[in-house]
């Protein structure tokens, strides 16, 4: 487990895009926090350390938003779903077990389909407005890795 100090919005996505040039296919990243903690501005770190032009936006209406740059990156917003079942209707594990990199905003919706190995991102706001404690949680041997790689 590793913890970050984020003072602003620019830090939160820093460590985003520090984490998404370290990212490779098939890894999956979940992003926990409550609404407006700074999910969305971590995935957008994400997709530029992916190497993806333009930018990042959240999928609330769609689930998932599909981007291209040094890897494939599907960008999940779960927030709307009421039953984890749902997403077998959209072949989530088409996306998940797949040659890309998954980040997953409001991941406890997907009650047993989390998977085994995984990153997990806690985003929690401080007591300033703009400072989060960003927590990174290991799943699995590559994610361990991953992890030591972020120093």
């Amino acid at each position: 487990m590793k913890k970050y100090i984020s003072k602003s919005m620019e830090d939160t996505k820093n460590l985003g895009e520090k984490l998404g040039k370290l990212l490779k296919k098939g890894d999956i990243v979940l992003l926990y926090g409550d609404l407006g903690s700074g999910k969305t501005v971590f995935a957008k770190g994400i997709g530029k350390g992916l190497g993806i032009e333009g930018e990042v936006t959240s999928p609330t209406f769609t689930l998932v938003n599909e981007y291209h740059g040094r890897e494939k990156f599907y960008h999940f917003d779960l927030y709307r779903i009421d039953d984890y079942a749902e997403l077998y209707e959209i072949g989530y594990e088409e996306y998940f077990y797949n040659e890309a990199v998954c980040a997953v905003e409001w991941p406890e919706r997907l009650g047993p389909l989390i998977p085994k190995e995984r990153l997990e991102v806690l985003i929690e706001k401080g007591e300033e407005e703009d400072l989060r404690i960003i927590t990174l949680n290991a799943f699995g041997k590559r994610y361990e890795e991953l992890l030591k790689e972020m120093d």
